[in-house]
């Protein structure tokens, strides 16, 4: 599935648009809220629901048809020549040429043919050839002239595979053979097999994809016959209590002795939760997965495994390995087949870890001749750029500023939270998840926020509010939210949630929580600017920034243009990615040419580690001011 977004062209062609648009996707009745221009196509890929397409979103097989039964979305050239006249009249339109400007109800056409390709990531297809296939076979029942062992008629039905079976298969064998008439169904996991069943089971073909985020967990259920995404849920990881980012959690392990143990349990609650979840809305029961791959940082990975992290977290970063053998889902701690299988992605350094090597994976990084810059923006912010010719990769630390985990007014992206933080000439304009009173601020409303001040004058080039003189000259009433709290720190306020002039009940944003942000965008574009200067290139020779994670993709492009945090680049240029980690653990389900091609990433990705480098520290103080404020 394609993830490209293509962000509107000029701030003037952006005025009036909403800060956020909802698409309720029918008969589903699966509401999404989506940034405005981002197509309908894209949004159904990263919310799990099933257009049919074989293009990718590139609008070359014109299959990806929805009807538009509310609201409006203006024909492209391309819908002319997919629909009739009437067809346009009613509301039909291609989902990858459909640019959601305003709110939106759509219907989704069931899939009608199965298909043959299933398209993921960024703008390429990915033929389907899964490690996980059935195999209906019909045995010759055993006699005196034909004495072969259960295991043996198998694997001569079989015979293009070396079939490998642990104890567990062969201990049901008999039974299940004879008890079915020797017809029967193997269910096979690359070489291994994992199971025998009676009849024919071919019609269920299922895995989960789980992308093992630091502070978010997703899960996708997948029909790998078909490519489709059954079921997607994504909750809080529950190892939170031990910290917000990698460091405290292994903190918390050198601190503690049964520390280690409590988050592996935790790791496996997260999944294991995710894993029902998705099977109750796909109408199945855990005993029908029979795979799963997971792409999470190298601390999420080596915690959920029970690897001591220890050696990650302290010069010189050491992996206990970087790439690991299938193993059985059961070590994860999850209850699904007995003998389901499970893949992990590998990592590139101890900061670049499978879920960077899944994004590269799902973007095409490593295929693609354009210079491309990659930035999944978090607590530890990973970096790639290059192209098919040559590809390096660092890992910045930028805290936490970005989850507003040390922002004095900060939460996660909630009901309540201040998301968009726009300044008009008619006053300031706020953009509320769920669409209620404020309560505070997340990650994308911070940058929105801190750049909208520095791009009308009320906060100065090194990060500082200007004094009362000079606010009341850029806006009075700007000038009237601009106060001093009774610790004596300048803030600005955003929200008065009792008296205007009270700020103990007031959403602000303070001149400290400028600085944390200053900090965190300071170590990302000393990351990549660093490997701008080690690839040896031009900043404007860059053809695309791809923001990845959750966060970058609700990241408004002109204010990270603003700030410094990315290239000052065209617009169109930056692209939200979207959760290209998960996009990648679709992807090595799918296939095993790229599950392989994850593997290689390990030759012929460079990585470049920042904390030895004597000039990062002079660079990172360069990056702390804003660029282009008077």
């Amino acid at each position: 599935m394609s993830l490209t977004v293509e962000p509107p062209d000029t701030a003037e062609g952006t005025a009036d648009l909403p800060a956020r648009v909802a698409l309720r996707f029918q008969p589903s009745g699966t509401s999404v809220r989506v940034p405005p221009g981002v197509t309908v196509f894209d949004a159904a890929s990263w919310n799990g629901i099933a257009i049919d397409s074989t293009c990718g979103g590139h609008g070359t097989c014109k299959k990806c048809k929805v009807q538009i039964v509310d609201g409006t979305v203006p024909a492209s050239p391309l819908d002319a020549r997919a629909f009739s006249e009437p067809e346009l009249a009613d509301g039909w339109r291609l989902a990858c040429r459909a640019q959601a400007e305003h709110d939106l109800a759509i219907e989704v056409p069931p899939l009608v043919t199965r298909p043959k390709a299933a398209t993921v990531g960024v703008g390429r297809q990915v033929i389907l050839h899964p490690a996980l296939q059935k195999r209906y076979i019909e045995l010759d029942e055993p006699s005196l002239s034909d004495q072969r062992t259960d295991l043996e008629r198998i694997r001569d039905a079989v015979d293009d595979l070396e079939l490998r079976a642990d104890v567990g298969v062969v201990r049901k064998l008999p039974g299940v053979l004879r008890s079915s008439h020797y017809r029967v169904t193997a269910v096979v996991v690359d070489d291994l097999l994992v199971d025998v069943e009676p009849g024919d089971t071919t019609g269920s073909l299922l895995a989960i994809a789980f992308d093992l985020g630091t502070t978010t967990v997703v899960a996708t259920l997948l029909d790998v016959a078909t490519g489709t995404p059954v079921a997607v849920r994504s909750t809080l990881n529950r190892q939170q209590p031990f910290g917000a980012d990698v460091i405290t959690r292994i903190s918390a392990t050198m601190l503690a002795p049964d520390a280690l143990e409590r988050l592996r349990a935790l790791a496996a609650d997260t999944l294991q939760e995710l894993a029902e979840e998705v099977c109750e809305e796909g109408g199945i029961e855990p005993e029908q997965v029979y795979e799963v791959a997971l792409a999470g940082n190298a601390t999420m990975t080596q915690l959920a495994l029970g690897i001591d992290p220890e050696p990650v977290g302290v010069a010189p970063f050491i992996l206990a390995t970087r790439e690991y053998p299938d193993f059985p889902a059961a070590e994860l701690g999850l209850r699904l087949h007995p003998r389901a299988r499970a893949n992990v992605f590998p990592a590139l350094g101890a900061y670049v870890g499978g879920d960077i090597v899944a994004g590269l994976l799902a973007t095409g990084m490593t295929r693609d001749k354009r210079l491309r810059l990659f930035i999944d923006v978090g607590t530890n912010c990973e970096i790639a750029l290059g192209s098919s010719e040559r590809l390096l990769c660092t890992a910045a630390p930028a805290g936490p500023a970005f989850e507003a985990a040390q922002i004095k007014c900060g939460m996660r992206a909630a009901e309540g939270a201040v998301e968009v933080v726009r300044i008009a000439p008619e006053g300031l304009e706020l953009g509320v998840i769920g669409d209620v009173d404020p309560a505070g601020i997340c990650g994308s409303g911070l940058v929105d926020t801190v750049a909208e001040l520095v791009r009308v004058g009320m906060l100065d080039a090194s990060g500082r509010f200007v004094d009362d003189e000079s606010a009341a000259g850029v806006s009075p009433a700007l000038a009237a939210r601009l106060i001093t709290r009774d610790d004596r720190e300048r803030a600005f306020v955003l929200h008065w949630k009792g008296e205007v002039g009270d700020s103990s009940q007031a959403v602000f944003l303070s001149q400290r929580d400028v600085r944390e942000l200053q900090f965190a965008k300071a170590a990302i574009a000393t990351g990549w600017r660093l490997l701008v200067a080690e690839l040896g290139i031009e900043e404007s020779e860059i053809q695309q920034v791809l923001l990845a994670g959750s966060f970058g993709s609700f990241l408004s492009p002109a204010s990270a243009i603003r700030i410094g945090l990315v290239p000052h680049l065209p617009r169109t240029r930056i692209v939200a990615a979207g959760n290209v980690a998960g996009e990648g653990a679709k992807m090595a389900l799918l296939s095993m040419q790229e599950r392989h091609a994850a593997t290689a990433m390990l030759a012929s990705v460079s990585y470049v580690e920042l904390s030895d480098r004597p000039d990062f520290n002079d660079r990172f103080v360069d990056e702390l001011s804003f660029p282009g404020v008077a």
